[in-house]
């Protein structure tokens, strides 16, 4: 192995999913996965923020490198996990990689998108609507039976290792028509669509994340669902249940609990005051 392949192999190991994260499956969206991933069949991720996504992403990393479906696929010992949060400057070779310039003259740094067709992993493209259009011309020939992806500035084309897998993830409630999948490459996805969890699950998974009393657990779980209610009445985005283990974790830690409640979801939901009032009251009702 030459000192190329070594940094690149304990580079890797970076992103391997030593232990097993938190996860209420609330469907059968962890065997459509493991179908895909058998099948090399890319997966599209939508839904709000703080629905579990990237948490969904990363346990069935976990779950695939230590099940017999990775080893009929790929013969590594772990399936690395290489997550890109998309924004608006990301362009295709932020993906890719480029050329830099160092003491020893230029060398060409894959970036992570190459570095996970190289290995056989999967590449989590987190809102990849936020990326620049180009990235969606060079992720299209790895959705399709090609799995292959094109390097124009090396002039060469890479096959993707049998253990690769590509999933995107975005939430259609921040979209607009400038920022929206085109047909040809959400086509291209098999399609799981997530939401928050019922009232018994959200309140299980709050309690685990934020060490609370699963009394007040319950009551968080409870808050979350009265406030998504408030969508209809003007709120863009109800709470998430990232908001929720906020406040849970401040009132494990002794803040009074409407106090937790008021900064970790009122005011991170919204600005608007007539609806930070009606949060309020639904807060003061619950924890009265």
């Amino acid at each position: 192995m030459t000192n190329e392949q070594n940094f690149v192999q304990q580079d890797i190991e970076n992103f391997h999913i030593t232990e097993e994260p938190f996860y209420v499956s609330t469907s059968d969206e962890v065997e459509i996965f493991e179908s895909a991933y058998k099948q090399r069949v890319p997966v599209l991720l939508k839904g709000p923020t703080g629905t579990g996504k990237t948490r969904f992403v990363e346990y069935m990393a976990w779950k695939l490198s230590n099940s017999s479906i990775k080893k009929n696929i790929s013969n590594t010992e772990k399936l690395p996990l290489i997550t890109v949060a998309c924004h608006e400057d990301l362009n295709a070779s932020d993906l890719v990689g480029r050329y830099l310039l160092d003491a020893n003259g230029t060398r060409w740094i894959d970036g992570p998108l190459t570095r996970a067709v190289k290995v056989g992993g999967i590449c989590y493209l987190d809102e990849v609507v936020e990326a620049r259009k180009d990235t969606t011309v060079i992720i299209h020939p790895l959705t399709d039976h090609r799995r292959s992806l094109t390097i124009d500035k090396l002039g060469t084309v890479i096959d993707a290792a049998p253990g690769f897998l590509l999933v995107v993830s975005y939430n259609p409630g921040y979209q607009n028509a400038l920022k929206d999948l085109k047909h040809s490459t959400r086509q291209r996805f098999v399609a799981l669509e997530f939401d928050f969890p019922d009232e018994e699950r959200e309140a299980k998974i709050i309690m685990h994340e934020s060490g609370c009393e699963s009394e007040v657990a319950e009551r968080l779980a409870k808050l979350g669902s009265k406030i998504r209610n408030l969508r209809e009445h003007g709120l863009e985005e109800g709470a998430s249940t990232r908001m929720l283990i906020y406040a849970g974790k401040l009132i494990q830690d002794g803040v009074p609990e409407r106090r937790a409640c008021q900064v970790s979801v009122t005011w991170g939901i919204t600005d608007d005051f007539q609806i930070q009032r009606s949060i309020d009251e639904v807060v003061t009702s619950i924890f009265a």
